[in-house]
């Protein structure tokens, strides 16, 4: 894949469930008070050592606030090297409101 699709949150769970990695652009403090469970807080400093660690033949699903910046996340991330890269659509805001049970601190 040398670009990444946008999913709701339904597909996002389904990809989970099936062993997606999920990483979150957010700022730490958002990330520390509320993540979806097992997302790694990704950002410019720990990019080339999650790079550098990540498996790059599994799905990888980008979540931000609202679905806007992980879109250019993805794409980046795409032309990494993922074979599959998603995009949350609503982002963590529409995560939180439909799957609070698949959240964490």
């Amino acid at each position: 894949m040398t670009d990444y699709r946008c999913i709701n949150t339904e597909q996002a769970c389904e990809l989970i469930d099936q062993g997606a990695q999920i990483v979150d652009i957010r700022d730490e403090g958002s990330y520390a008070e509320l993540h979806i469970s097992n997302a790694y807080n990704l950002n410019n400093h720990n990019l080339p050592e999650y790079i550098g660690q990540a498996d790059f033949d599994k799905p990888l699903i980008v979540c931000c606030y609202h679905g806007i910046s992980s879109q250019s996340a993805a794409a980046y991330l795409a032309h990494q090297g993922f074979d599959e890269v998603y995009s949350l659509d609503g982002g963590f805001e529409a995560w939180r409101t439909q799957c609070p049970d698949r959240c964490e601190r």
